[in-house]
């Protein structure tokens, strides 16, 4: 199924040649969806909806009385799974959130920041081959941290225009403040310029398929967007004491997401590889997703052998993964050498998994390399930051000349006068 290679046989940019082909081939697709949507509003929206999803509509916005109605449908048990994660989430980003700061350290001289909330996020979820309750718990919560105060949520309903109870349901414990059955490149479209039942909004983020992905690249500079994200990617380092069946099922955990994504091991033990690609062929057939992660891992997968500890990080930095997991002897001691990754999941203990879903660390993480510049969804990115200043008469005095200065070296003769003007009985303009 996989071969089994040497590090130095493979370049790590191998991992993340995925989908640049492909983002080709759906770029003009996707303009004509968004000229549609921004010329047409609702009606483009009802159009595709139905030609996209098989769902005819007469309504986007979903009712309050749905939302409940999904509470008590996906039961009691699993409302207090949606809520304990909603707590560890919580727990974890209320340590993210920054305050501004004030500077008075000079006479006459105040100065400072102010952190403030966006007014209104897009908040994209996935309602296709598979449901994710998890993104809605993943994206929303910061938002409402860091102060959002209108959240608005897409999502594409099914061929009788429903929408995922369990969806609804992380949406109310979420805090979500309005609902729309709407997905694709449409929903893109509709929340980056409004239509007569979305609003726009200042920032859209969620993970979606490439027609979304690509909708989210487009739009962006109209409104803000949290990454430009690629299909899923996992990298396992692990040594002789890492178990194969665990390495495999995390593996395999990745590769049933999507037929584009990345499953990876690199390690410093050749018997645990040949394990590893046995258990990988035993456990496969086991899965209900088993054709998609079979060809995950037949066109992505991979299993490397590094000569040490040191090689297999230094891969492991070269290739910058979404997950990185850390399944050896003492993960805690490689932690420091870690320096590109979205998230990292220290000791055979530690799942993916857990943080998909419950720990409380974010999951919308960079993929596809950008881990080297991008970090996990947090508080900050539903922020904005505005600078202020103060001076006195006085403290301008003190510092016009040196202002003057600066700006006729840069040949900007307004500029200085903007100061002379102001202390100009006390003060000439330099020249």
């Amino acid at each position: 199924m996989i071969e089994i290679r040497e590090t130095n046989q493979v370049n790590p940019a191998e991992v993340l040649r995925r989908r640049a082909c492909e983002e080709k081939e759906v770029d003009g697709a996707v303009a004509s969806i968004l000229t549609a949507v921004r010329e047409k509003g609702d009606e483009a929206l009802f159009a595709f909806t139905e030609t996209f999803d098989g769902a005819k509509l007469d309504n986007l916005s979903v009712p309050a009385e749905e939302v409940a109605a999904a509470r008590e449908a996906v039961g009691k048990e699993f409302l207090s799974v949606l809520e304990q994660a909603a707590r560890n989430i919580r727990a974890f980003h209320e340590k993210q959130v920054r305050q501004g700061f004030v500077l008075a350290e000079r006479p006459g001289v105040v100065m400072g920041q102010r952190v403030l909330p966006l007014e209104k996020v897009g908040v994209y979820v996935p309602g296709g081959t598979a449901a994710y309750p998890s993104t809605v718990l993943m994206d929303v919560i910061p938002a409402k941290i860091a102060g959002v105060e209108d959240v608005v949520m897409v999502t594409p309903p099914d061929k009788e225009g429903k929408v995922s109870p369990a969806i609804l349901a992380a949406a109310s414990v979420a805090g979500v403040d309005n609902i729309f059955r709407v997905g694709g490149a449409q929903a893109v479209a509709a929340l980056a310029w409004g239509t007569q039942s979305l609003p726009r909004v200042d920032k859209i983020v969620g993970p979606g398929n490439i027609y979304v992905a690509t909708a989210k690249k487009m739009v962006y500079g109209q409104v803000d967007i949290d990454m430009i994200a690629g299909p899923s990617d996992i990298l396992v380092l692990a040594d002789e004491t890492a178990q194969a069946p665990v390495v495999a099922a995390d593996m395999l955990g990745q590769a049933e997401h999507d037929t584009m994504a990345a499953s990876v091991l690199v390690t410093t033990s050749k018997a645990l590889a040949k394990e590893v690609r046995r258990e990988l062929e035993h456990q496969l057939p086991c899965l209900s997703r088993k054709e998609i992660a079979k060809a995950s891992l037949e066109n992505n997968g991979m299993i490397l052998l590094a000569p040490d500890i040191k090689m297999a990080v230094a891969f492991a930095n070269a290739l910058a993964p979404e997950h990185l997991e850390v399944c050896t002897e003492e993960p805690f001691a490689l932690l420091p050498l870690l320096k590109n990754a979205g998230s990292i999941f220290l000791g055979s203990h530690t799942p993916e998994a857990l943080g998909d879903y419950f720990a409380g660390p974010n999951h919308t993480l960079p993929t596809g390399g950008t881990a080297r510049f991008y970090s996990p969804l947090s508080v900050d990115d539903f922020t904005k930051k505005s600078s202020y200043l103060y001076y006195s008469k006085e403290a301008l005095q003190k510092d016009a000349q040196q202002v003057q200065a600066f700006a006729l070296r840069e040949g900007l003769d307004a500029h200085a006068k903007s100061v002379a003007i102001r202390v100009r009985d006390t003060e000439e303009p330099v020249g």
